[in-house]
């Protein structure tokens, strides 16, 4: 049971980094015109685990934060996320003990 807990932690700090620099880089991307990152990548992304360091990434690069999709999406998904793993948290470790 703790190495999966290890196991998950490690993919959720490390999509979450990913996130966060996917958005950076788009960024980047976009201010100097080059070929972008999909809005489907970036979306992928955050629904695969990485809502917070997406988030993050458009806070701190400004970046996506005029586009409703975004705007909506990502804080939906960190709310889904978040309870998803208190609900986890609680079968675990309260319920099934």
């Amino acid at each position: 049971m703790r190495i999966i807990l290890i196991i998950l932690a490690v993919y959720i700090a490390g999509i979450n980094l990913v996130a966060f620099f996917m958005y950076g880089i788009d960024k980047y991307k976009a201010k100097h015109e080059l070929y972008r990152i999909s809005e489907k990548a970036l979306l992928r992304v955050a629904i695969l685990g990485g809502s917070v360091g997406a988030l993050l990434g458009m806070i701190v690069f400004h970046h996506k934060t005029k586009h409703a999709k975004f705007e909506i999406l990502l804080p939906l998904l960190f709310v889904l996320q978040i309870a998803l793993v208190v609900a986890l948290y609680w079968y675990l470790f309260i319920y099934a003990r």
